[in-house]
């Protein structure tokens, strides 16, 4: 039985996908398990078919017409939805799982816990391919096609939304131990103007993000105190931050699970323990819907498991 000839222009295009995410025609016919002349010629058989040219071939580089950048989406929203059907078909294999999952986080987040533990579910479940996408924010998954979102805090209630707790973690105020030892320890809130604070910055609001104390000596309803430090050192990014708290730059208040090996090791000291406000709450967040991928399930399941190690001592 012959194929028919609109779903080998299907085909045909789903390679060209494959090749622009590769960025070359080897890997993309090394990922799928075919040859570089495979992969080549599905392409020039859907441009000599529509009369177009998708992309600019030279020895050295790949780049795409506009005709084909016009193409590049509408094609990946098809591969989407033939691995969203693959799945709702059912997985098989030795693993169990096979796709692409998609999870959208902060980005200091990922360097300090999500990408340590990548090796070992790559290892143990190689069928499973993993995107991530930086976003402190936004939970519109489905207009972003995101399998997971991980986010800190209250998670507001939207319809077609699953949030699962992974763990919770405190806020810490820190610094180095030779950023202490020149300008002195700070005993309560009232110490930090006489300190260098590194300040965050919220890219989605543009505001300084205040830090939050809770006053050991006064009923919990009673206690917070906000706190907005100077704009002398400011950041957009936690990794950023810790860097400068570990070069003796000043104090910051960051998520423990930012700098928990610094602090186990006392490469960074935390100060105001006692004015821990409580802890915060790390959620993956998910759509709603009737059929969760394995390997979204899988992907979920190994978070959850390594999540309570990032907390640090607590």
């Amino acid at each position: 039985m012959s194929t028919p000839k609109s779903l080998d222009g299907l085909l045909n295009l789903l390679a060209f996908v494959k090749i622009v995410e590769a960025g070359s025609f080897a890997e993309a016919a090394r990922r799928a398990g075919t040859t570089t002349s495979a992969m080549s010629k599905a392409v020039t058989r859907f441009e000599q078919s529509h009369g177009i040219r998708l992309l600019h071939r030279t020895t050295h580089a790949l780049s795409m017409t506009p005709e084909g950048e016009r193409l590049l989406e509408g094609a990946r929203d098809l591969m989407r939805g033939a691995e969203r059907l693959e799945a709702s078909l059912g997985e098989s294999g030795q693993h169990g799982a096979y796709g692409r999952v998609r999870i959208s986080l902060p980005g200091a987040l990922a360097r300090a816990c999500v990408v340590p533990i990548l090796p070992r579910l790559q290892a143990e479940h190689p069928g499973i391919d993993i995107e991530l996408g930086f976003d402190h924010t936004s939970l519109d998954l489905g207009a972003e096609d995101i399998d997971i979102a991980l986010r800190s805090g209250r998670i507001e209630d939207q319809s077609g939304l699953v949030a699962r707790t992974l763990t919770t973690f405190p806020w810490v105020l820190c610094a180095s131990p030779a950023y202490l030892a020149l300008r002195g320890i700070p005993t309560s809130p009232t110490d930090l103007s006489g300190h260098e604070q590194i300040g965050f910055r919220n890219a989605g609001t543009g505001q300084l993000q205040p830090w939050i104390f809770a006053d050991p000596k006064r009923k919990p309803a009673l206690s917070t105190i906000r706190h907005v430090p100077p704009s002398r050192l400011v950041v957009d990014g936690g990794t950023t931050a810790w860097t400068m708290v570990l070069a003796g730059m000043g104090l910051a208040w960051v998520p423990s699970w930012l700098g928990r090996e610094d602090l186990r090791q006392g490469r960074a000291i935390e100060v105001l323990r006692d004015w821990r406000i409580p802890e915060t709450r790390l959620s993956a967040v998910r759509l709603d819907k009737d059929l969760t991928p394995k390997r979204t399930q899988i992907v979920l399941d190994i978070l959850a498991a390594a999540a309570p190690g990032w907390r640090g001592e607590g």
